[in-house]
């Protein structure tokens, strides 16, 4: 095997690295399965793999949730990341194979970065200005107005805000001539209907100068030559690719063995970056090109994509909890054209799972080794007799595999599928056209049975190896039962018919993937996702009309809101409450909101309590919120009205 690995040469493969602000879900799941599935095909025909996975963990968004969780950034990712059932939990339990798994946290990173980022302002390719314009905090991303969409951020459709700062950027427009001419070459980026849409939408436009750093927050990697700044997310992110090879620090040493990446997986909505501004970067730093990008669709939900924000995510703990990790797995690669965006559904999953393992491939296994195990004992003799009946059957299991590798080598995850699911089912129609439980009754045609049993098991043989990239514990164990040795078991016995002893010994066990029962099943994921009935406190004794009467509850417009100095929750309000004259509040919800997130909004004040003193600041009044607990920990909302009720509206 090592000299086959020599051959064949190495193989980079890598996934997005994942931003932990919250449990990863299925469509996360989707990209890292497939990755996976890529690499161990690699391994298994031979390829030096290298499979990295990791996290983006910087960043303004993670630097708010961890204040509203009451945790520091560092302590909050290390829980979402490391703790239990975290994302290195959800790749174990998914079987995940990769060979490094980078934090974008870890030393070895943040030295790597700081060095790139002077590399290229020494050259003149990053430089201090300064940023105006609208800002997405949930995808950190800066658009121009006329790149926004009704408004909102055109990647998520959520609310965006003006943000001005001093920052560093990178010359971006520098290379937008060459990198035309990487997509254009055919080759860098596919699917190829990705390619029109970065030159159309991004490139002939006009590429602008792209901010890498940040002071408007502290969460990131310091721009050490400037430590009033971070580095943003492009280059923190972008680079994890080479330094977890060990380009420019003292962790690992196999960078100018792995680099360039022979691929990039990554989810279409991020292609942008991948396509654009990483080989951009790469091209300042003096760097080779990965050699493919290949951006993957979504799996939607509704008619819409899975989205932690939206809260319409599927749960693959859940999923792999029910039904089995090798099926999730199996489904998530079998259903959807990995170019392209697919509907996920339970009733579908169910469905596939029924279909393609209960019926096709787990009927043949458990057929095929029942009838060893009945006619002959579980060992088959050596005595053949073949028959043309036999040979459309050979001819297709001697040709699966080289049609198999085609569509793998392409990334056509669901057609290499296809190819084996024509071998798997040619061999249950085959069953029924050599009828072995009629010839087990004729003891002249032994040898006769044995042949179709030895043809059943070869198809068996050659299907699981093609199958083990997906489905690695379950084609472990159908190795198992049909008595296939790992020398037959090999990526190049699976090009051969006939690999099996002759005398093979079949051990029928468990069922691989029993039947389910759809509306069992349907009804027992209905339960599981049901949401937990909320906890709340206690109905407050009674009170009179014309107590609540007393509370003088207004509309109120936001016109300034600030931090206040020395205090990590006051926030000190400019309110319109209608009377013409500014009313000034203080409130304990920094920990819950940023001051601009708040300015201009409508809220509702109480306006006749006592004023008082807070950090030597006048409140005049207390704003309206609603409160409660969850997993222990405090949560609040402000209570927002529409904008179009005017200031100084009574409630009543």
């Amino acid at each position: 095997m090592e000299k086959h690995t020599m051959e064949k040469g190495k193989f980079y493969i890598t996934t997005p690295i994942y931003y932990p602000s919250d449990k990863l879900h299925i469509g996360h799941t989707y990209c890292t399965v497939a990755t996976d599935a890529i690499a161990r095909y690699k391994r298994m025909c031979g390829y030096d793999v290298m499979f990295l996975t990791g996290t983006d963990e910087h960043g303004q968004k993670i630097e708010e949730k961890a204040k509203a969780a009451g945790l520091t950034p560092k302590e909050f990712v290390d829980k979402i990341v490391e703790g239990p059932g975290g994302i290195t939990d959800l790749w174990k339990l998914m079987n995940i194979s990769n060979d490094r798994f980078i934090r974008t946290t870890d030393d070895y990173h943040v030295q790597a970065v700081q060095r790139i980022f002077k590399k290229m302002y020494d050259k003149g390719d990053i430089y201090k200005g300064a940023y105006k314009g609208m800002y997405c905090t949930p995808c950190e991303s800066f658009w121009t107005e006329s790149q926004l969409k009704d408004g909102k951020c055109p990647d998520c459709g959520r609310e965006v805000h003006y943000a001005e700062e001093e920052a560093y950027f990178f010359r971006l427009s520098k290379y937008a001539k060459p990198v035309q001419e990487l997509l254009e070459s055919g080759t860098f980026l596919e699917p190829a209907s990705r390619v029109n849409e970065m030159i159309n939408n991004f490139i002939k436009p006009g590429l602008e100068d792209l901010c890498v750093s940040r002071t408007s927050f502290t969460w990131g990697i310091p721009v050490d030559f400037d430590p009033g700044h971070v580095v943003y997310v492009w280059v923190d992110a972008l680079f994890n690719y080479t330094s977890a090879l060990g380009f420019l620090n003292d962790k690992y040493d196999d960078y100018d063995k792995f680099w360039p990446a022979d691929v990039h997986i990554v989810g279409k909505e991020i292609v942008r970056f991948h396509s654009i501004i990483w080989p951009a970067m790469l091209m300042s730093m003096g760097m080779p090109l990965p050699k493919k990008v290949y951006g993957h669709g979504w799996l939607v939900i509704d008619g819409g994509k899975m989205s932690k924000s939206k809260g319409n995510v599927v749960d693959p703990y859940k999923l792999a909890d029910m039904f089995g990790v090798d099926a999730l797995r199996f489904f998530l690669l079998r259903t959807f054209p990995f170019g392209s965006d697919g509907n996920f559904s339970n009733e579908l999953l169910i469905s596939t799972i029924n279909t393609d393992l209960a019926n096709d491939l787990g009927n043949l296994v458990s057929r095929t080794t029942a009838m060893v195990e009945k006619y002959f004992g579980g060992t088959l003799p050596t005595e053949r007799e073949a028959d043309s009946l036999d040979d459309e059957l050979k001819e297709l299991a001697r040709t699966s595999r080289d049609k198999y590798e085609q569509q793998m080598d392409k990334l056509q995850l669901h057609l290499a599928l296809e190819e084996v699911f024509k071998l798997i089912q040619r061999a249950n129609k085959y069953i029924d056209e050599t009828a072995p439980w009629q010839l087990a009754k004729d003891e002249s045609k032994k040898a006769r049975l044995a042949s179709v049993l030895y043809n059943l098991l070869e198809c068996l043989r050659i299907s699981l190896i093609m199958l083990k990239p997906f489905i690695p514990e379950s084609c472990d164990k159908a190795f198992a039962q049909i008595g296939a040795c790992e020398k037959c078991s090999s990526w190049d016995s699976a090009a051969v018919f006939g690999a099996l002893p002759a005398d093979v010994t079949v051990h029928k066990g468990e069922t691989l993937f029993p039947r389910l029962d759809m509306e069992k099943a349907l009804a027992e994921l209905e339960k599981m996702n049901a949401p937990a009935a909320p906890k709340f406190d206690p109905i407050e004794p009674e009170v009179t009309i014309d107590d609540f009467s007393k509370c003088d509850m207004r509309v109120c417009k936001v016109l300034s809101c600030e931090a206040v100095k020395k205090s990590k929750k006051l926030l000190k309000f400019k309110l319109d409450d209608g009377t013409g004259t500014p009313r000034q509040i203080l409130s304990g919800i920094h920990e819950f909101y940023e001051p601009e997130q708040l300015v201009g909004k409508t809220v509702v004040a109480i306006l006749n309590l006592p004023n008082r003193k807070m950090m030597g600041e006048d409140s005049c009044g207390m704003l309206i919120s609603a409160v409660h607990e969850h997993d222990g920990k405090e949560q609040l909302h402000m209570l927002m009205l529409d904008d179009n009720i005017p200031a100084g509206f009574r409630l009543c």
